[in-house]
């Protein structure tokens, strides 16, 4: 089996001095980090409003509004009308993370999309989400974060040639390494970064807008005439308008998977949702409005990085630092997408999902080492074989089908669980229509792109004799288990089983 005994006072460390009853020849008890106020291991609630907030807004905010936001524009036609669908992507976010607020303050447990699905409808659709997490997802979502900071870091060294292919892949992979050691070093570090790095992106932001707007308020409105020209508007390419505006707000859901992390979390997770995703919106409206009054919407569509573009317009030299900013923004999307994750894998691992190790935490710095840990070797193996980006195409519509299931989840719980506590508490038209939102989305990649979206599928699917063969008849490889129920990994790791 996947469960390996519990190594307490057992060659870790812990209990081990003559005075604990310990043999005088064996290891001293470790000492307590600043993590660590009380003997007690376990993940303690270090996640304030401030870092909920950052967590969500710095995952949400990633490279692309700096580089392409042009999907919206390129697909609705006009320049008026790609403002709407931003506002309205806004708008439906909130709806999901309105949603999400209720799901995380009524199962105050960790995990996200997948313990609300185990919750709503079992373990076997919960593991085949998982399933496609840790195979595909994760670290190749990972990965393309990763690789768009490894590019945008090394820009300004190599300006105005462009950057090695070799060269990007080694930057990105010191970056995913530093990401992994700040998770598995410290909770606190990692929310006190992922603040900073919060903050820094704000600051491009404004950057932008600032300049942008004054020259707004000066006249310069010649890009906004016409705006919604009917002639121009394309109805049949909204669809694909809004499937671009749902990902770049994609990440509200990140404080959701570090429930049990959060303080006070009936108050902390929807009032951080709320004011996460009013910032991002705000943000992200002003930005577009920024770009179209200094670059024709022509201008726009022809430019390989937007923010470049207008910082070359308008700040000259000053230009060389945005993709810095950049990058440090891709970095800040990186912490926050590993933090959040790892505890999911950590949750699934306490459901018997896992091996039991990814559950455990380091004896001093009460991090879940294995959890963050596991996704390492996935991520750099995809970063230098594997074709990311057609990945990507082939998972990204399954994040939206268990979404939406997940959403649909809180619904069917209104009906089959009546009396649930539910400190906050949405209208059901909410997740009503997030939920259709999500299936639309899930549709829409069914028509446009049938073959990867079957392909997918069919990743995802693989799950199900997964399921049956390491779950229900637990016919797991003997070296799989010899090497993960072995109590050497756990001290190699210096992990330990949570106390309850």
């Amino acid at each position: 089996k996947f469960r390996p005994r519990s190594v307490n006072g057992e060659g870790t460390g812990v209990n081990n001095t003559p005075q604990n009853g310990g043999h005088p020849g064996d290891t001293p008890a470790p000492k307590e980090e600043p993590d660590a106020p009380n003997g007690k291991v376990e993940l303690r609630k270090k996640v304030t409003l401030l870092r909920g907030i950052s967590i969500i807004i710095g995952t949400i905010i990633g490279a692309g509004i700096f580089i392409s936001p042009k999907g919206i524009l390129k697909n609705s036609g006009s320049v008026g009308m790609s403002l709407v669908v931003w506002i309205a992507c806004g708008v439906l976010s909130l709806f999901g993370a309105l949603s999400y607020a209720e799901l995380g303050t009524s199962i105050q447990k960790s995990g996200g999309h997948y313990t609300y699905i185990l919750e709503a409808f079992g373990p076997q659709m919960a593991f085949i989400r998982l399933w496609a997490d840790l195979i595909a997802i994760r670290p190749a979502g990972l990965a393309v974060i990763s690789l768009a900071f490894g590019q945008y870091i090394l820009e300004p060294i190599f300006m105005p040639c462009g950057v090695p292919e070799i060269a990007i892949k080694l930057a990105t992979s010191i970056g995913i390494t530093s990401v992994m050691y700040l998770n598995s070093m410290s909770t606190s570090w990692t929310n006190r970064i992922q603040i900073l790095l919060t903050f820094s992106k704000l600051l491009a932001i404004a950057i932008i807008i600032v300049p942008g707007l004054y020259m707004l308020f000066k006249g310069e409105t010649k890009n906004f005439e016409n705006a919604f020209e009917v002639s121009n508007i394309k109805l049949t390419g909204l669809p694909l308008a809004f499937y671009s505006g749902m990902y770049a707000y994609a990440g509200w859901f990140y404080l959701n998977f570090v429930t049990e992390e959060v303080e006070n979390p009936e108050k902390t997770v929807p009032l951080a949702i709320c004011i996460s995703m009013a910032i991002v919106t705000f943000c992200y409206v002003l930005t577009n409005v920024a770009y179209y009054t200094v670059m024709s919407a022509e201008e726009l569509l022809a430019s390989q990085a937007v923010a470049v573009t207008f910082a070359g317009k308008m700040m000259g030299n000053f230009s060389v630092a945005v993709p810095v900013f950049v990058a440090l923004s891709c970095f800040g999307s990186m912490n926050g997408c590993l933090f959040a994750f790892s505890r999911m894998f950590y949750v699934a691992s306490r459901e018997g999902h896992l091996p039991e190790v990814l559950s455990m935490i380091h004896v001093r710095r009460h991090t879940p080492l294995a959890a963050v840990l596991v996704l390492y070797p996935m991520t750099v193996f995809q970063l230098f074989v594997g074709d990311i980006y057609s990945l990507l195409n082939f998972m990204s519509f399954l994040r939206w089908l268990f979404i939406g299931v997940a959403v649909l989840g809180l619904i069917y719980m209104r009906y089959t669980r009546p009396d649930m506590p539910r400190p906050f508490k949405v209208p059901l038209f909410i997740p009503a229509i997030f939920s259709f939102t999500c299936f639309f989305m899930v549709f829409l990649s069914l028509y446009s792109d049938p073959v990867n979206t079957g392909i997918g599928f069919a990743i995802s699917l693989t799950g199900i004799p997964a399921y049956y063969i390491f779950i229900v008849f637990d016919r797991r490889p003997k070296w799989l288990q010899d090497g993960l129920g072995n109590t050497s990994v756990q001290i190699i790791l210096e992990v330990i089983p949570v106390e309850h």
